[in-house]
């Protein structure tokens, strides 16, 4: 996973506060050892102003961690199907980053859901860009009883290793003012054996979803409404 400018600035800037608060921390040993208490005591508050920068800037680096920059219509998933049986399939999904994963969904269509990052103008003066992150893939049926009835298939896609921004924005949202809006979006398609799609996003818009090839394209418009 790449990534982000923005990212890697605030991992820099924690590896720096580490690093300064281990200096005042030796430093403080080094005086309480020379009995100059006061000298130890201000190395010591340095110390941890410096080791709570460290932590605050690691947590909001993995917070944003599974997230990438969405300047503008930008491919974000590759997905190719391959029926299994009826109404079952096996599907394939790739990022622009290299990663994949094959899930097995059923019903007509796939869905693909997304969480959308926007930041407030102060964040965005600071090089703060929107965010995507992929969040889960799963089957739908285009008939109402039968999705009311049938087994649902969802594949969870996000990576839940790390703290979400999303959750924590819902949750304690006096917390982080300069997220100006966070939403889902979602696509979806019909089912066909040896279907290729695309999907994109718009910094202003949601996902959108289109056949990668004639021969899908053909399929789909065989499928009907």
């Amino acid at each position: 996973m790449s990534l982000t400018p923005f990212l890697v600035a605030l991992f820099v800037f924690a590896a720096l506060c580490a690093l300064f608060a281990t200096g005042h921390g030796v430093h403080a040993r080094r005086r309480w050892r020379e009995r100059r208490r006061v000298a130890a005591s201000l190395r010591l508050a340095w110390c941890l102003v410096f080791l709570a920068l460290a932590l605050l800037g690691a947590f909001a680096g993995s917070v944003l961690l599974g997230y990438r920059r969405l300047a503008a219509e930008v491919p974000v998933a590759h997905i190719e199907a391959r029926a299994l049986g009826a109404q079952r399939y096996l599907v394939d999904v790739s990022t622009p980053d290299g990663a994949h994963r094959e899930v097995e969904i059923a019903g007509d269509d796939w869905q693909l859901d997304a969480r959308v990052i926007k930041w407030k103008p102060r964040a965005v003066v600071l090089g703060a860009q929107p965010l995507y992150r992929l969040d889960r893939i799963g089957g739908r049926y285009r008939d109402v009883a039968q999705e009311r009835s049938s087994a649902r298939s969802v594949v969870a896609l996000g990576d839940s290793r790390w703290p979400d921004l999303w959750t924590l924005k819902r949750t304690y949202p006096k917390w982080l003012p300069w997220i100006d809006a966070d939403y889902g979006s979602a696509a979806y398609l019909p089912l066909v054996d040896g279907g290729r799609y695309d999907v994109t996003l718009a910094a202003a818009g949601g996902l959108v979803a289109r056949p990668s090839d004639a021969a899908t394209a053909e399929k789909l418009r065989a499928e009907g409404p």
